[in-house]
């Protein structure tokens, strides 16, 4: 094997632990989804990467293919999809099971959206992210359910956001990945008899390159400004959130279904990122001692 210096991170997991299972990973050739499929790839697992760029996708496979030791049973294949499209995804599923006759864990992370407040954004814009972002995580986990998880079980995890205290500046996907926290409370509860165990991880603001590239002008002043907005006042890496994945895939959690995990060093606990400017818009508060009383605490002067 390749040193340490030359593999991004060393999994916290013990080598071998997911050892002749088979991943599908859709957005597994970038930022948080490649940090996954590379991670599981280390651990032993078959990984399936999707997306719907294909060079960008097949030049991430060869990048991890020569992270695998020659002595491991791991494989990475690069396999294009369009999540929106529910063709897409069943040729997808149909070639896994073809290639390899199993699929052991979904990780849907494939998904994006870009800044925009709603009053600028478009009807196509907003459909284009709830499309991907929910109706392709739909798509991908029936037609796994369907061809496989049905019959033999499995693990699904939906990659989400935080969106706790809504999304301004982002309201698409801030209500498609709600829904998608909602919908993996659905499947845990639907499938569970089948033996298929759903979970989904928010991460908070996590910084990658293809991230950053992603915002375009926006992404260095979005990731500068919002280190200050968590408990560990820097970035989250795409490593902090493989590491919860595979302990989610992994019999660690054998008791965790219907759960979403918040790996975002607090950052749904604290200030929102959106200003709301000063402004006397809203209707004045009711009259009365308690509106007298608040007006004196706040500008006792106006008395004299």
């Amino acid at each position: 094997r390749g040193s340490q210096t030359d593999m991004a991170a060393a999994s916290v997991f013990r080598p071998g632990l997911f050892k002749h299972k088979v991943a599908i990973v859709t957005g597994g050739g970038t930022g948080i989804g490649k940090a996954i499929s590379a991670e599981l790839l280390e651990l032993g697992c078959n990984v399936v990467i999707s997306s719907r760029k294909t060079e960008r996708l097949e030049a991430a496979a060869q990048e991890m293919r020569h992270k695998i030791p020659p002595s491991s049973p791991a494989s990475v294949t690069a396999l294009p999809c369009n999540i929106r499209n529910e063709d897409e995804v069943k040729t997808l599923v149909s070639s896994v099971l073809e290639r390899h006759g199993r699929i052991d864990f979904l990780v849907n992370n494939g998904g994006g959206q870009f800044s925009c407040p709603v009053e600028n954004m478009s009807s196509k814009g907003w459909k284009a992210v709830v499309d991907t972002n929910l109706t392709g995580t739909f798509h991908c986990c029936k037609e796994v359910y369907a061809a496989w998880m049905k019959e033999h079980g499995g693990v699904i995890i939906n990659i989400i956001a935080d969106m706790w205290k809504g999304f301004p500046g982002m309201a698409h996907t801030g209500a498609a990945r709600a829904a998608v926290d909602n919908l993996t409370k659905t499947l845990s509860v639907e499938w569970a008899s089948s033996g298929v165990r759903v979970n989904a991880v928010a991460p908070g603001t996590i910084f990658s390159k293809t991230a950053m590239e992603n915002y375009k002008e926006l992404g260095p002043h979005i990731f500068k400004m919002s280190s200050s907005f968590n408990l560990a006042k820097r970035l989250g890496l795409p490593e902090e959130i493989s590491s919860v994945v595979c302990f989610l895939l992994s019999p660690a959690a054998s008791y965790i279904s219907g759960a979403t995990l918040r790996v975002d060093a607090g950052q749904s606990l604290y200030p929102s990122m959106w200003e709301v400017p000063d402004h006397s818009a809203w209707s004045e508060a009711p009259k009365g001692e308690n509106l007298d009383a608040l007006k004196t605490l706040l500008d006792p002067k106006s008395k004299l």
